[in-house]
Order: C-alpha cells, then sequence, then structure tokens
C-alpha cells in the first residue's frame, strides 16, 4: 500500500474526483470505507468511519447511515487518502442520482447495451474487475411506477444488473477498459429496455411487488389547510437550508436532480423547526400538513417550469413530490439497511 504522505488520491481516481456526479453526492455525511470487521470468512460491510478515526484504528460495522457514523467525500479522503474504496449510502430520491450495478454474470452484449446507455454520467469497474458501476440522474418516471417505490433495488429476472436506489454503493474510482469501451461502439443495437434509463427503469419497475410506501400513502387535503405555526416553519425552514442549497451548476444543468436535492435539503431542515413548534405550541402536524408546508416552501426555491403544471396522483406535482419525500422518509425511520454490495 502507498504511504499516504506520497499518494494523491485526486490525482490517481481523477476521473472519480471530477466527476459532476460525485461532485454533488460529496457533500453528504454518507460516506466510509468497505472492508472486513475482523472475520475473513464473511464478505466485505461498510465501516463506522467515526469510530475508526477516534479510536486510532479500531473497526466496527457501520450502525447508522449518517454523521453518527459516516462522513463527507472530502473528510474521507482527508483521513483515508490510501483507502482501497469509497462506499456511499445512496439515497435516490434525495440525491437525484441511480446506480446502476451490472454484475459479472452479465452477457457481453447486454453490458454492453447498459454501458451505451446515454444518461451515463459516471462509470467505474466493480470490485471484481468483471462488472461494472455507472452512475445516471433519476430518471423523469421515477414516481410513475407504484410497485417500485419504496424499493432499495430493482433486479433484473436474470440477476444480470441491477437499479440501485436506497443502498450501499462501493465506489472502485477504477476507470473502464477502453477494449470495453470498443466492445461499446461495436455492439449491435439496443433492446428497447435498455435504450434509456427511463425505459431501463420501467422494464425492472414493472416486475416489483408493491410495498405499500408511495406518495399515496400521504393523503393530503384538496385544499391547502390552516396549520399551526405554518408560516413560521416555512420562513425558518428556507433561512436554515438557505446556505446548504446547492445550485444547477452542481447538477450540470440537470433540473430534475436539482430539484430532487433541494427538496430534500427543506425536509431534512423543516423537520427541526416541526418539533419546535409543536412542542412551544402544544400542537401536532399530520404528514399531510408537512407535505403542504414542504410544497409552500419549496415554491419559494424552485424557479416555476411546465412540469410544475402537471398534476400526480390527483394533487400538483409538486405537492407529490413533497409527499413522496415524506413517505420514503418514514419508511426509512423504520426500515433497516441491507447488506453492502462489492460488485
Amino acid at each position: 500500500m502507498p504511504s499516504p504522505d506520497s499518494f494523491d488520491p485526486l490525482a490517481n481516481f481523477s476521473d472519480f474526483y471530477t466527476s459532476a456526479a460525485i461532485r454533488s453526492l460529496s457533500d453528504a455525511s454518507r460516506w466510509t470505507v468497505s472492508g472486513r470487521l475482523g472475520d475473513e470468512t464473511k464478505g466485505k460491510a461498510p465501516i463506522d468511519l467515526k469510530h475508526l478515526l477516534v479510536t486510532g484504528g479500531r473497526v466496527r460495522g457501520a450502525w447508522s447511515r449518517d454523521e453518527q457514523c459516516l462522513v463527507t467525500l472530502n473528510e474521507l479522503t482527508e483521513h483515508l487518502p490510501t483507502a482501497a474504496n469509497a462506499a456511499f449510502y445512496l439515497q435516490a430520491a434525495t440525491d437525484g442520482l441511480i446506480v446502476i450495478d451490472i454484475e459479472p454474470s452479465c452477457p457481453a452484449e447486454i453490458s454492453a447495451q447498459l454501458l451505451a446507455l446515454p444518461e451515463t454520467i459516471y462509470s467505474e469497474l466493480s470490485m471484481s474487475g468483471r462488472g461494472y458501476h455507472l452512475v445516471a440522474p433519476l430518471p423523469e418516471n421515477f414516481y410513475d411506477h407504484n410497485a417500485a417505490a419504496g424499493k432499495k433495488v430493482l433486479r433484473e429476472e436474470h440477476g444480470y444488473y441491477e437499479i440501485l436506489l436506497e443502498h450501499w454503493c462501493t465506489f472502485t474510482r477504477r476507470p473502464i477498459s477502453q477494449e470495453d469501451w470498443n466492445r461499446v461502439h461495436t455492439a449491435n443495437e439496443s433492446e428497447p429496455e435498455h435504450a434509456s434509463t427511463a425505459a431501463l427503469y420501467a422494464s425492472l419497475a414493472k416486475t416489483a411487488k408493491a410495498t405499500g410506501t408511495t406518495s399515496t400513502t400521504v393523503r393530503t387535503s384538496e385544499e391547502t389547510p390552516e396549520i399551526t405555526g405554518g408560516e413560521e416553519i416555512v420562513s425558518r425552514t428556507l433561512d436554515g437550508a438557505d446556505p446548504r442549497f446547492k445550485t444547477l451548476d452542481d447538477f450540470a444543468g440537470d433540473a430534475s436532480r436539482w430539484e430532487f436535492s433541494v427538496l430534500g435539503t427543506l425536509y431534512n431542515e423543516m423537520r427541526h423547526h416541526l418539533l419546535f413548534v409543536e412542542y412551544v405550541r402544544r400542537t401536532s402536524f399530520s404528514d399531510g400538513d408537512v407535505a403542504w408546508l414542504l410544497y409552500e416552501a419549496v415554491q419559494q426555491v424552485l424557479p416555476p417550469r411546465s412540469k410544475h403544471r402537471e398534476r400526480r396522483n390527483g394533487r400538483p406535482f409538486l405537492l407529490d413530490r413533497s409527499a413522496a419525500m415524506i413517505a420514503e422518509n418514514r419508511r426509512r425511520a423504520t426500515g433497516r439497511s441491507g447488506p453492502t454490495s462489492d460488485d
């Protein structure tokens, strides 16, 4: 292993660190490394990096998927420059990105078609060196398939590839070889389900079994409700979230990804102010109330676009997305993390 003093990860893994997709995730405290937890007979797992750094090297598994155990990418790079990988807990609805994990068992002609997906903004070899990881923006039809809502992973029926939605992603940072890219350019025309990430997502979502965690699990009134302390909550949320908003440039001009990021930032900030007002005013808020408050806040941040005039599940597009954000976070709060995947 190279000396930490002489090894420059930014230079050695430049494709990874300069990627707009990776930069958009870098400030989230959901980064660590994947390694063995003392038992060589078991697979790798995400490490509690905060514990590792405080104790001077003691290894234990990450028991939480936030800043209690995890760090930002810059912190990871600074403290462990020679780390063998960079593991990230992806939350697609919040991050505005999906990861397509192509297994070594995937037939060459199918993997070539997947590597040619036009929306891919970062790609790399998997841990085995025989599979691939592709990062792409959240497809426009992400919320169109209720059966896929709440899923952590959507798997192809043969196990050839899967779309990670809420899952550990172990980035190797190793670029794909020129030989593989040459194979992509000589591949036959793609099958319809491999023509775009939206088509790929739709093909896997159609076979998913519904879990019940969809935006429709959060019911909202038809008209804006009277909510105790509502204006105060929205105002405090906007003030607190403002310094943390990413810009459209952070997402290479992709409005959909940027909007999902803004919505996630607002929701995380709003939760603090909801608790405060509940305590001070001796009141409580339903999920429907919170959806309306989030909707009010996000409209003050996002510039209008035609998609916002659409309706989903019988309500304004951004209100439905606000409800989906709440439903997903409720599920995450009561759910468990699945095992890490190194390939």
